[in-house]
């Protein structure tokens, strides 16, 4: 599937896209974000995350956004620049923080998701993070057509289920399972944190902070007792280092 063909998956949801934002922040952890000074947001989509990004920054960051097309509709606190396919504009070493947001899935195949990676390694500084959240492969509804089970099919079938149910002419995202990821990950040689488990308790704090589930998974429920549900967790999220030669 080439560049040409990848659709826009911009969510413009103001209140899902500033949870995020902080959910983002959370986990990076408030020490590191408020040390940070340079941060780029790949596949920036709407651009309000970059935007809650500045606006956390209180006027200390400077906040780059990059996607393949221009679907904003905040455009205020950052730097943004469009590019096609996976290439950064950008020299070596010149982030300290990198947000991956639903993004890797959206690129290509796995030759394009690995140069994706690679890239955003190569425009990292040697001690900065890399903040990466994908969608699971095996997760029950996929996220971007609301259809059981599309990701778990062939491209040819996929492709045949979303005609059928009229959201487009083809598929175009690929999901990763766990262990894609990982291997991606070793591959495009970067130190990898698994952060789904603590991502999953943040997000319920964010989102449902009296929700009697909240209180259940975050008040009794060890990790250990979740880490079962891993596998078809709906969203991995990975924080990522490069590893040192």
């Amino acid at each position: 599937m080439s560049n040409q063909e990848r659709r826009a998956h911009a969510i413009s949801d103001r209140d899902s896209r500033l949870l995020k934002s902080e959910k983002i922040i959370s986990l990076v952890g408030e020490e590191r974000f408020d040390a940070a000074r340079d941060i780029l947001e790949v596949g920036c989509g709407s651009g309000i995350i970059s935007n809650a990004l500045a606006t956390a920054g209180h006027g200390r960051l400077n906040v780059f956004a990059v996607d393949v097309a221009d679907n904003r509709v905040e455009k205020d606190g950052y730097i943004f620049q469009q590019v096609h396919g996976t290439t950064l504009p950008y020299p070596d070493h010149s982030f300290d923080l990198i947000v991956s947001n639903h993004v890797i899935e959206h690129v290509g195949d796995r030759n394009a998701q690995l140069h994706h990676l690679k890239e955003i390694r190569r425009v990292l500084k040697i001690d900065g993070l890399i903040y990466l959240a994908v969608p699971n492969k095996w997760r029950i509804i996929e996220p971007h057509y609301r259809l059981p089970l599309l990701s778990w099919l062939p491209q040819r079938i996929s492709d045949a289920y979303v005609r059928l149910f009229k959201r487009g002419s083809y598929y175009d995202c690929q999901p990763l399972s766990a262990r894609k990821a990982m291997t991606l990950f070793h591959d495009a040689h970067l130190q990898i944190n698994d952060v789904t488990l603590n991502a999953l308790r943040t997000t319920l704090t964010i989102e449902h902070p009296r929700h009697p589930i909240t209180r259940l998974v975050n008040g009794v429920l060890p990790d250990w007792s979740l880490s079962p549900a891993l596998p078809i967790i709906p969203t991995f999220v990975f924080m990522l280092k490069p590893l040192q030669s």
